[in-house]
């Protein structure tokens, strides 16, 4: 088990922990997911009407950081945590335009959305029967309009379009009576974890379990396919004694509902984290394991008023580099409380749509090829082919005419991906080593060479 948790950023379980799942079904889902490569994940709730973290500010042990920049009436936290909580009474996002954000995730290049349902102050982004603490709450101004279900019209606008869909779902419930419950040793000065001892208030602990199975019941049985249950709060497994009895609700949806259902129950090892997530970062060596790190496309993984986006380059080159160490990136863009996407956020995954339309085929359906990355220089494989990316550092940078390819392939072809044109190489002892005629132009985010077994 991961159990360090920094700041709100996660651990991430080592490769050498991982258990490859039993089930054949999941196993050939795996393969899927490690095909996808590009996810666009999305955090989105009441909370974005501050700008602040996400629910994370409710924790009083948590608070040094996920408060800053809140001056809240000489510093009264409750009032502030009231607030917070008061959200979903002001919550209506009249822009919201499922169909809309889905083919934007489709000409992104995107391959399967990750939404988060519900965090850890407990919000339902969708018509749940549990609690009337949701979207759909007679509290909530949002409650009567047409998409007012936000999980199932966005599901079902994403499945429409062809991409897979993941459920982000906290196993935390900080709203949930039977998780933060009044009267006990922490609940004056609240932390991550229940306020109470589980194993001193089991029937209290069992409420909560039978709470959390059916709310996943719902998400599992109501809303379509659902290819990945994405499973946020490691503190919550039994190491921690805070056992939710995965095992009976899981092997119940797999039976019925979801068969072949990939389970990342992040950072807590074991049989039902089926994929490690790395969380804004990216591990420095190649993981033969499946993976895939969750990385911002501003600074914030919910929206933050006047946030900075990653332009182009740096975006490619975070997923090239990702791709070529064997794992997936998850991009994350927080929705405005309008229900729109941020303006810069568009524009970024507009340009990386357009250069996947063109260098997509060295990404998609491939997998690792050593030495992976090395200098400029990283690599995928697919059917036959190997493809080297060059990257280059920023749009100033003069644009190679020969370099020598530093990988063990029997050549017999090389091509410039993009144009097509056929690249003069010849065999070294460190490599291949290409001439490339001279071109004129803008440095590109990377130059990619296809490397053949056949001849062009």
């Amino acid at each position: 088990m991961a159990d360090k948790v920094n700041q709100g950023v996660h651990n991430y379980t080592d490769k050498y922990d991982y258990i490859a799942p039993e089930d054949p079904l999941v196993r050939e889902r795996l393969e899927w997911f490690k095909d996808q490569k590009l996810g666009l994940m999305m955090h989105w709730g009441p909370y974005c009407q501050l700008g602040v973290v996400e629910s994370w500010a409710l924790s009083d042990k948590d608070g040094s950081w996920s408060r800053n920049g809140i001056d809240w009436v000489d510093g009264d936290m409750e009032l502030f945590k009231q607030q917070y909580i008061d959200l979903n009474k002001t919550f209506n996002p009249v822009r919201f335009m499922p169909d809309q954000w889905a083919k934007i995730a489709k000409e992104g290049g995107f391959k399967y959305l990750i939404f988060t349902t519900k965090h850890h102050d407990g919000f339902c982004m969708w018509d749940t029967k549990t609690t009337d603490y949701k979207i759909t709450g007679k509290d909530c101004p949002y409650r009567n309009n047409k998409y007012a279900d936000i999980v199932k019209h966005l599901f079902n606008a994403f499945r429409n379009e062809g991409l897979g869909i993941a459920a982000y779902f906290s196993k935390a419930d900080w709203h949930s009576e039977y998780y933060w419950a009044e009267g006990h040793e922490h609940s004056h000065f609240k932390n991550r974890n229940t306020t109470y001892n589980t194993k001193e208030y089991p029937e209290l602990w069992n409420k909560f379990v039978e709470y959390t199975h059916e709310q996943l019941r719902e998400l599992l049985t109501d809303y379509g396919k659902v290819d990945i249950l994405w499973l946020d709060a490691g503190w919550v497994c039994p190491q921690n004694n805070q056992d939710i009895r995965l095992y009976d609700i899981i092997e119940e949806i797999r039976r019925t509902t979801q068969p072949g259902l990939i389970v990342a129950d992040r950072t807590v090892g074991g049989v039902y984290e089926n994929y490690v997530t790395p969380e804004q970062t990216v591990p420095d060596e190649p993981m033969d394991i499946p993976w895939e790190s969750c990385i911002t496309l501003g600074t914030s993984f919910s929206f933050a008023y006047g946030d900075d986006y990653k332009p182009l380059r740096q975006v490619a080159h975070l997923l090239i580099d990702i791709v070529a160490k064997g794992g997936n990136l998850a991009l994350n863009v927080g929705p405005q409380p309008d229900g729109r996407l941020p303006r810069q956020a568009l524009r970024s995954i507009h340009d990386l749509g357009q250069w996947l339309k063109v260098y997509g085929d060295a990404i998609y359906g491939t997998r690792p090829c050593a030495p992976y990355r090395t200098g400029n220089f990283a690599f995928t494989k697919k059917g036959g082919k190997v493809y080297a990316f060059y990257l280059y550092s920023d749009e100033n940078q003069e644009l190679i005419t020969e370099t020598t390819i530093p990988v063990d392939f029997d050549c017999k072809s090389v091509t410039l991906m993009g144009s097509g044109e056929r690249i003069s190489f010849k065999r070294t002892s460190e490599g291949i080593k290409v001439t490339v005629p001279h071109r004129e132009g803008k440095t590109p985010v990377c130059d990619v060479f296809v490397l053949s077994d056949e001849e062009g």
